[in-house]
């Protein structure tokens, strides 16, 4: 099962997202016999690349705010 297609959801995976929809709207008897599982298939791959690279990015910007507060929190702690 997908999350739902949004094209502004997914921009990195448009063009997997029109095949599948296209093989549904052009088979839609074949669909519930696995005529379209290679597109499925391939927008799953997508999905997982684009769900890796957000992690990614969301990882690097989590540690600089780490590092951030980490630095504010020792600018406001007085010296003893």
């Amino acid at each position: 099962m997908h999350p739902p297609l949004h094209h502004s959801k997914h921009p990195h995976c448009v063009s997997q997202i029109d095949q599948l929809e296209r093989c549904h709207r052009e088979h839609p008897w074949k669909k519930f016999l696995g005529f379209c599982n290679e597109h499925k298939y391939a927008l799953d791959r997508c999905l997982r690349e684009q769900k890796e690279l957000r992690r990614q990015k969301n990882k690097v910007i989590n540690l600089e705010r780490a590092a951030r507060r980490e630095q504010q929190q020792q600018q406001k702690v007085p010296p003893r």
